[in-house]
């Protein structure tokens, strides 16, 4: 029989939620921490008034058995999107080819990539474990026990807290901001020291709206393709947001700059890198309208480059562990295995 134990997960990404939601079912107590407003990590929706964009992971595939039972719990939430027949351009944005045909099927939550990971985290916000807008900030022995460990965060108006009684810290963060917080307690250098292998590329992302496209005898502007990856120096990803499955009519695009050029522009103004960004947009779509919206976000850690090489890292005298997408790929399927094989481990 399994004993109960509480257990602190640091943040809400698909990796933290797995995780936190197999740690329950098997009978654990679970407190997420999450800085951000929402869970989501990169799997996030941005609103506007003209519609949502999908400015984090685009899709998802699916090749675990196991994921495909946990999509089953929210029957019909995820449904199949067509950038199966993605293009492939060129650097001068002309279609090179298609995508091989047997490629994996491309899935998207709907009405945005967030809704899996927050349907799955509704339960914990439901029960007052999952605490939004709260960074942690230190990992530290318990004041009244040392056997636990206790997290001293910060919230909103720069007010300060400590939670206490944890038998296990669990991270489930980008592995920059986890060597940050291992740092801040002795017990956590083994396992900060195995991070300096894994590097991680950021992405600038723009989202662009374009209204003026739905009106009689016109539908969308530029290409006939909903999706693109590109060898444009600026750009590696673009995608219609509309032709998404349950994302409204409103011609939408979202466009995402390489990894190399995001690092080489990386402290740039967004004004900046909007309009290099806009430039190689108009030069590979065709589409030279100005959009009523423009909107820019930067991706510190946006695609694993050197992967960890390992599902997860538990160190089991600390009783502190690591997942991630970081640790094995980049895919939302492999974000969804590490935090799997973690609840495992520690259940």
């Amino acid at each position: 029989m399994t004993t109960s134990r509480h257990i602190a997960i640091v943040g809400a990404g698909m990796a933290a939620i797995t995780c936190a939601r197999t740690l329950a079912q098997a009978g654990h107590q679970v407190t997420v921490f999450e800085k951000s407003r929402a869970a989501g990590g990169r799997m996030s929706t941005r609103e506007s008034a003209f519609g949502t964009f999908d400015h984090g992971a685009q899709y998802f595939t699916v090749r675990d058995e196991r994921f495909t039972r946990a999509l089953q719990t929210t029957p019909g939430m995820c449904r199949p999107w067509s950038a199966n027949s993605v293009r492939l351009l060129d650097s001068h944005g002309r279609v090179a080819a298609a995508a091989l045909p047997g490629r994996d099927a491309h899935w998207v939550p709907t009405p945005g990539m967030n809704a899996l990971v927050r349907a799955w985290a509704h339960p914990l916000a439901e029960a007052g474990r999952l605490l939004v807008n709260t960074r942690v900030a230190a990992i530290e022995q318990d004041a009244i026990n040392i056997n636990l460990w206790q997290l001293r965060t910060e919230g909103e108006g720069g007010s300060t807290h400590v939670h206490s009684g944890f038998d296990a810290v669990l991270l489930a963060i980008p592995h920059p901001q986890a060597q940050e917080l291992l740092a801040t307690t002795p017990k956590g250098a083994p396992l900060a020291k195995k991070l300096n292998k894994v590097t991680v590329a950021p992405c600038w992302t723009m989202m662009l709206a374009y209204p003026q496209a739905v009106q009689p005898g016109l539908t969308t502007l530029g290409p006939h393709w909903n999706a693109a990856r590109s060898t444009h120096h600026r750009i590696a990803w673009l995608a219609r947001e509309s032709s998404k499955p349950g994302r409204g009519k409103v011609e939408r695009w979202t466009v995402q700059a390489s990894a190399a050029w995001s690092q080489e522009h990386l402290h740039d103004s967004p004004e900046r890198v909007q309009a290099k960004m806009m430039k190689a947009f108009s030069e590979i779509s065709g589409i030279y309208a100005e959009p009523a919206l423009v909107q820019m976000h930067r991706w510190l850690y946006a695609k694993t480059e050197t992967p960890l090489g390992d599902a997860y890292l538990w160190d089991a005298k600390a009783r502190i562990g690591l997942c991630g997408d970081w640790c094995i790929g980049h895919r939302v399927e492999d974000a969804f295995v590490s935090g799997l094989e973690m609840a495992l481990k520690v259940a």
